[in-house]
C-alpha cells in the first residue's frame, strides 16, 4: 500500500500500460481475499478461509458487515447516478471484483458514466481485468497507484476524468488500513481538494461498537495480515467535516436509504457505518 507509482492498466479498447509483474503470498492471510471470502468469492486460499472461519466463531457478525456493505455501495452509486446526476466515480481501495462492481451499478444507471479503480494491492492487479467492462458510452479504467499519494492519484485520474466536473469519490472499508486517524483524514481531505464543488464522498467502515467487533479486529491484525483498525463512530463522521450529508447522515450500514426491494439485504444491526458527503 505504499507504492507511489501510478501505472494504469489495461482500459477498455486501449494499452496504456505494461502490467507491472505481480507477486502473491499465500502464506498470509489478505484483507481483500479474506473479504472476497466473507461475500462469497472465490478469490481466496486456504489461510484466507482459517482466518475466516476463526473469526466467525468470534464474531459470526462480520460475515453482515461484509454483505451490508456490498448492498451499501449498490445503493449509493444508484443514488449518486439517478439522484445527483454524478457521471464520474474515483473508486479508491477497489478490492477484488465480485457481483456489482461500481462500474457495472454506475453504469446501468447512467451508460456514459466513467469509473476509474484505484488499488496497487498485487491481487487486485491480478484480477483487473475484470473490472475493465465498460459500456461503448463509458469508460472504465484501472490505475496502479496509492492512498498515500493523493495528488499522484488526482494526476493520473485525470486522465480518464474532467475534475472540472463533479466526482464521486468511493472509499469503501479502506481507511482502516490507515492506523492514524488524523493522517487518514488528511488523506481523504487531500483527495477532496482536488475535486470541484458538487463533488461526493462516500465512505463505510467498520467500527468499535461491540466487543465482538474489536475481538474480531485484533484476531485479525494478529495472524499476520496487515492490520484493519476499528475506529468510533465520531471518527467516521469526522471524514465528512465541510461536507453537506445526505439524509440519513452517517449511520449503521444498513440503515443508509435502505432498499425494501432488496431480501438479501440483513436488516440487523452491524458494527459499521457509512455516510455520503457532498462539497459544497
Amino acid at each position: 500500500m505504499l507504492d507511489d507509482d501510478p501505472t494504469p492498466s489495461t482500459e477498455t479498447g486501449t494499452s496504456t500500460g505494461a502490467r507491472p509483474r505481480t507477486h502473491i503470498d499465500t502464506s498470509k492471510p489478505h484483507s481483500a481475499r479474506f473479504w472476497n471470502y466473507f461475500v462469497g468469492g472465490k478469490d481466496n486460499y486456504e489461510v484466507d478461509r482459517e482466518i475466516g472461519d476463526h473469526i466467525k466463531e468470534i464474531f459470526p457478525g462480520l460475515v453482515d458487515v461484509a454483505v451490508t456493505s456490498r448492498h451499501f455501495l449498490g445503493r449509493a452509486v444508484r443514488y449518486l447516478a439517478d439522484e445527483q446526476g454524478v457521471r464520474q466515480f474515483l473508486d479508491v481501495g477497489t478490492g477484488l471484483p465480485t457481483a456489482d462492481n461500481t462500474h457495472e451499478v454506475a453504469q446501468r444507471a447512467a451508460p456514459d458514466a466513467r469509473i476509474v479503480y484505484v488499488d496497487n494491492d498485487p491481487i487486485v492487479l491480478a484480477h483487473a481485468d475484470a473490472l475493465l467492462s465498460s459500456t461503448p458510452e463509458g469508460r472504465t479504467v484501472y490505475l496502479n497507484a496509492d492512498l498515500y499519494a493523493p495528488e499522484t492519484i488526482l494526476e493520473a485520474a485525470a486522465d480518464t476524468l474532467d475534475l472540472s466536473q463533479p466526482v464521486a469519490l468511493m472509499i469503501l472499508n479502506t481507511l482502516g488500513h490507515v492506523a492514524d486517524h488524523d493522517q487518514a483524514r488528511d488523506l481523504v481531505g487531500r483527495l477532496m481538494a482536488g475535486l470541484p464543488s458538487g463533488s461526493h464522498l462516500v465512505i463505510s467502515d467498520s467500527t468499535a461498537t461491540s466487543e465482538g467487533m474489536i475481538a474480531a479486529s485484533e484476531a485479525y491484525n494478529a495472524s499476520g495480515a496487515v492490520p484493519y483498525y476499528v475506529r468510533s463512530i465520531g471518527e467516521i463522521a469526522g471524514f465528512f467535516d465541510g461536507l453537506d450529508l445526505a439524509d440519513p447522515g452517517v449511520v449503521q450500514v444498513p440503515e443508509w436509504r435502505p432498499d425494501l426491494r432488496d431480501p438479501a439485504a440483513p436488516a440487523s444491526a452491524v458494527d459499521a457505518y457509512c455516510g455520503v458527503g457532498r462539497k459544497p
